[in-house]
């Protein structure tokens, strides 16, 4: 059907759909809706809704002529249509309909409005300057999905101590497993919630989904590791962020959020002639927040530490930085194994440049020992192997 000139229509893309059903199954609760103007300016004031933390207030404001031609016509009481990509999705009775200001919305949910940087001005361009309020309902399965497999995986377990991680994974390095290992040895059942943005940076989602289930299957206990697609729309931004973590990871059941000590939420802030900082609000959210210290490699004490177990200077430290491991691989160069283990570079080398060798067999066999046995190797034993070659030490 053709709802390009029908005007009981809204055009929304996927981020709006995914946090239009967030909220709609509970996982911003106590926000189960969109904010009517009134209840919406007292959350941008207050940062609070019904005496709970919330940085911003929920509206929808779609941008686009139609969309925003429609809004101004529509009159209460009226049913909308909800289109993604061409394809109802869902329904919105409408209750009200307000004019906002998008630079101020923008300046609420990052703190700044420099549009010099890319996702805030991303997030600028899909504003529109009218918002419409109302009962609605959507129809989105991952997030239905995601709340059914975390919800049977407590509940099979019986685990009373459930811990929440978000986790980018791009690429997945030492640093992570460390901390996830970190994290098992106080809780019964870890959740990391990998990231899936809207946007093209980095490796692809299923990618980085791969390594991390290589990482928990073969090398981890998988049946205290549960690993969810947790789609961090643009509402997941800024100073705000980890707030909306923690109320999230609550709604999902869990009773303890992993937080790196340089998580850039943590800052102090003051207001009203007080000091405060975001541990203030984790009473009210009713989530327990822990903090993990940042890793490195130490090139003296040959392992991974942190400021409170070595004795060494920074000088010393390698850092688990993504934009300097994400240049190796993009230029298919195989990081360090004490940066990124061997199984997680060779799979995504392998599937970054599949057929990159002309005759991959042949160098294999050349190039390595086969104990009498020849058999035809995947690129992934390749990378593997000649990660081994790497690291022999005899004659360096």
């Amino acid at each position: 059907m053709n709802y390009s000139k029908r005007s009981d229509t809204l055009f929304i893309d996927k981020e709006a759909l995914s946090s239009l059903a967030l909220v709609q199954d509970g996982l911003l609760a106590p926000v189960t809706g969109l904010m009517c103007e009134d209840e919406a300016r007292e959350v941008d004031r207050t940062h609070k809704y019904k005496n709970i933390p919330m940085p911003y207030s929920f509206i929808l404001t779609p941008k686009g002529k139609l969309n925003e031609k429609n809004i101004q016509n529509f009159k209460a009481g009226d049913t909308v249509h909800l289109i993604c990509d061409n394809k109802k999705v869902g329904e919105l009775i409408v209750e009200e309909t307000f004019k906002i200001n998008p630079k101020e919305r923008i300046f609420n949910i990052y703190g700044t409005e420099d549009m010099t940087q890319p996702a805030i001005k991303r997030a600028f361009n899909r504003i529109g300057e009218w918002a419409v309020s109302g009962p609605y309902k959507v129809d989105y399965e991952p997030i239905k999905r995601s709340i059914e497999i975390v919800k049977d995986r407590i509940e099979s377990s019986g685990a009373k101590k459930v811990s929440a991680l978000m986790l980018g994974a791009n690429p997945l390095h030492r640093a992570h497993e460390r901390v996830i290992r970190q994290t098992l040895d106080s809780t019964d059942l870890l959740v990391i919630f990998l990231m899936k943005p809207f946007t093209k940076e980095g490796l692809d989602f299923t990618i980085r989904e791969e390594t991390l289930n290589i990482l928990v299957n073969d090398f981890l206990p998988h049946n205290r590791v549960l690993v969810v697609p947790f789609e961090n729309s643009y509402i997941f931004a800024g100073y705000n962020e980890l707030i909306l973590d923690a109320i999230v990871a609550k709604n999902y059941g869990c009773t303890r959020l992993i937080v790196g000590r340089n998580h850039q939420a943590l800052g102090m802030t003051y207001s009203q002639n007080k000091i405060s900082t975001v541990f203030d609000t984790f009473k009210d959210i009713g989530i327990k927040i822990s903090l993990f210290n940042e890793y490195v490699y130490c090139d003296m004490c040959k392992t991974i530490v942190n400021n409170n177990t070595c004795p060494h200077g920074q000088h010393h430290h390698i850092h688990y930085h993504h934009r300097p491991l994400m240049e190796l691989i993009k230029h298919g160069i195989v990081p360090p194994t004490i940066l990124i283990r061997k199984e997680i570079s060779a799979h995504i080398l392998s599937s970054l440049y599949p057929k990159r060798f002309k005759n991959l067999q042949e160098t294999y066999d050349m190039l390595m020992p086969s104990g009498g046995i020849l058999e035809e190797k995947s690129e992934r034993e390749f990378y593997i192997k000649l990660i081994e070659l790497y690291q022999t030490t005899s004659l360096t």
